[in-house]
């Protein structure tokens, strides 16, 4: 499967939307089925296209939150006001219609089980996107292979995923540590403000531990960790970055 995924050829196809789950108030989760889907890895993406009536047309590219060897693909999207494809992903989709999409594309920014670990996950926003779909993975596969995740949020209602990731939290080997960034509900008790190297610090694994380490989300975000980690003794060649930006890139 991985060859495949990896190496064919790439054509536009019509999938069914079969499923809508808003995440949070400005994101929604949309699942996908395309017949002749040969399955993906966790961390590539999809492109979507949009055709207007007077044949405009946009595309966006959007991490799968799904892993590996799942027939649904799942979509996550963040709602971008000014947008030309998420308000209408957003807002007007409904279950049954269609989709123009292509993939599933990329290799660099990919994790499967056997790549070993332990596995250090820093996130920013919808950043945690293809990063959930390496959680699931994990956890599909019963891999006993530690992890950390690192979630940054605006705040509590912000998180993605919320409900899953406090699953996801009690299960052994697996750890979500958040950081809210704007406001913090009553008595919270967790970190504050945006991930810095002193976070990553006191709650990455040592370097010592050759962990391997993916970073998604803003760019400001992602360059500023990366840089982090290395500054901490991280390899940079065990570092893998994935940025995106509210112009639609990934995811």
């Amino acid at each position: 499967m991985a060859g495949t995924a990896l190496r064919r050829r790439l054509s536009w196809r019509l999938a069914e939307v079969v499923d809508l789950v808003d995440e949070t108030a400005k994101v929604r989760s949309i699942g996908l089925l395309c017949a002749g889907w040969e399955g993906h890895l966790p961390g590539q993406h999809i492109d979507v296209r949009l055709t207007a009536e007077d044949g405009y047309q946009a595309q966006r590219s959007y991490s799968i939150a799904t892993p590996e060897e799942e027939e649904l693909i799942t979509i996550t999207v963040e709602l971008i006001e000014d947008g030309e494809v998420s308000p209408y992903l957003f807002e007007e989709l409904v279950v049954g219609d269609q989709l123009e999409m292509r993939g599933p594309i990329g290799g660099y920014f990919v994790w499967e089980p056997d790549h070993g670990g332990p596995l250090l996950l820093v996130a920013g926003g919808s950043g945690l996107v293809p990063l959930m779909a390496m959680v699931r993975s994990r956890v599909r596969s019963g891999s006993e292979i530690p992890v950390r995740l690192l979630l940054s949020s605006r705040s509590w209602d912000d998180v993605i995923y919320r409900a899953e990731l406090e699953e996801v939290a009690s299960l052994s080997g697996v750890e979500v540590i958040h950081t809210l960034t704007r406001s913090q509900p009553p008595g919270w008790t967790g970190h504050r403000g945006r991930i810095d190297r002193q976070l990553l610090s006191e709650v990455g694994w040592p370097p010592s531990d050759h962990p391997l380490c993916f970073v998604c989300g803003p760019t400001g975000l992602v360059e500023a960790s990366a840089t982090s980690l290395a500054d901490l003794g991280h390899d940079s060649g065990r570092i893998k970055t994935e940025r995106f930006g509210p112009s639609g890139g990934t995811p």
